[in-house]
């Protein structure tokens, strides 16, 4: 608990400053800045919502939504609900005024909560869980609730453990919040101890970029009833 603590307040005051990354600003020092470190969250951006197909009238979760980049996009282009889910009060706040700027307030959710102790009265077509993973103790009871949750598809990303963004990233946390790095075996054992047969795992600059494919004939999950 004193982790999510830790987590959550670091990021209700980077709120904006996380938000601007995804700015459009094409100045020389923010191009340098994007390709040093930040290409897998463009990257990563491009993917989910490509993987989000077909998105018409679909029903999406986005856990540790931010300032709403993803849940706006996919409202755009037609996503019939979105709930987006984040611990830090500040995100919930800009995610919820960038929606209505973009005339799409009517299909977006937005709830401050844990993910993991939020009652949830529905299911969805697909789950996002970007750059949360980074800041998540038990991995197994998260990749768990998301299945529970998804009859689709869920997308997750993972940071890379070694090398050097790994390493600077980790010097520059220290201070801000736990951090967690994997390597490619360790998200392929996770997922199997999940029981999730289908899957792929990829290397995109700093973060692996997973997606699951759940079969909704699963009869092991036990549906919530939907809305």
């Amino acid at each position: 608990m004193k982790a999510r603590t830790r987590t959550s307040t670091f990021f209700d005051t980077y709120a904006h400053d996380f938000s601007a990354i995804y700015g459009t600003s094409n100045s020389l020092w923010n191009r340098m800045i994007n390709r040093l470190f930040r290409q897998s969250m463009m990257i990563r951006y491009r993917k989910t919502l490509e993987g989000c197909h077909p998105v018409e009238g679909r029903k999406i979760l986005d856990i540790g939504c931010g300032p709403g980049h993803y849940a706006t996009a996919l409202a755009i282009k037609g996503a019939g609900r979105i709930l987006g889910i984040d611990f830090a009060p500040a995100m919930i706040e800009l995610a919820r005024k960038r929606a209505a700027q973009a005339g799409v307030a009517e299909v977006c959710e937005f709830v401050c909560a844990d993910f993991m102790t939020f009652e949830f009265k529905e299911i969805f077509d697909y789950s996002i869980a970007m750059g949360f993973m980074d800041y998540v103790a038990e991995p197994g009871a998260v990749v768990a609730r998301i299945k529970d949750l998804t009859t689709h598809k869920a997308f997750l990303s993972f940071p890379a453990s070694g090398g050097l963004l790994a390493w600077q990233r980790k010097i520059r946390y220290r201070r801000r919040c736990d951090l967690y790095l994997y390597t490619r075996d360790q998200i392929k054992e996770l997922l199997e101890k999940c029981h999730i047969e289908t899957f792929t795992i990829e290397r995109i600059a700093r973060d692996f970029f997973v997606t699951l494919t759940l079969d909704t004939s699963d009869t092991q999950r036990a549906p919530l009833p939907q809305t």
